[in-house]
């Protein structure tokens, strides 16, 4: 590798850092104050960087935003060829995205949907997109779209209790024994 391409290499790397430096920071920031009260200064000084920095790579706090609150749900995990199988793996799913990253892309997006539309938006959209539309084929029901967006509420609700609103029945619970207890009911959704 010749001088120039190193070096080339390395302002990649930096720049890749930088970047991923700033979305993490962002995501802690929107999710301790929400979006309306989040600003690029702040999130330039979590992250370490100057605020210019911020603005080279997203433009604005919309767009920071949106990246920094992007997931993607493994829906081909999360099928499974029973309604009970796929229900056990969506509750265990949740619970477990959540507890292994509490200021995940799903948990601030939510806390930032309950005070802008904006992210409501964004939440609904991504919602239906990689869960309703990715599950509808398997739930054998006339109204399945209704169905699984019933579950899903269902399992959004268990997750806002525990993690956010950390209600202490279902804090004392381990993820597992929750799971267990709610998977029948979401599944009796997911059949006709």
């Amino acid at each position: 590798m010749t001088a120039g391409a190193a070096d080339a290499a390395d302002t990649e790397r930096k720049g890749q850092r930088t970047r991923r430096a700033i979305l993490l920071a962002a995501r802690r920031v929107f999710g301790e104050v929400g979006y309306e009260r989040a600003t690029i200064r702040t999130i330039a000084q979590a992250a370490g960087v100057d605020k210019s920095s911020v603005s080279q790579y997203f433009g604005t706090k919309e767009n920071l935003f949106r990246e920094s609150v992007h997931w993607t749900i493994p829906m081909d995990l999360v099928i499974a060829d029973t309604a009970e199988q796929t229900a056990a793996n969506l509750a265990r799913g949740i619970l477990s995205a959540w507890a292994t990253e509490p200021v995940s892309p799903m948990a601030v997006l939510l806390r930032a949907s309950m005070t802008t539309e904006q992210a409501a938006e964004l939440l609904r959209s991504h919602i239906t997109a990689q869960v309703v539309d990715a599950m509808e084929d398997s739930v054998d029901a006339p109204d399945a779209r209704l169905r699984i967006a019933l579950a899903g509420s269902m399992l959004m609700g268990v997750a806002l209790q525990r993690y956010v609103l950390q209600l202490p029945d279902l804090c004392d619970a381990s993820s597992e024994e929750i799971a267990r207890a709610v998977a029948p009911l979401v599944a009796t959704l997911l059949t006709d």
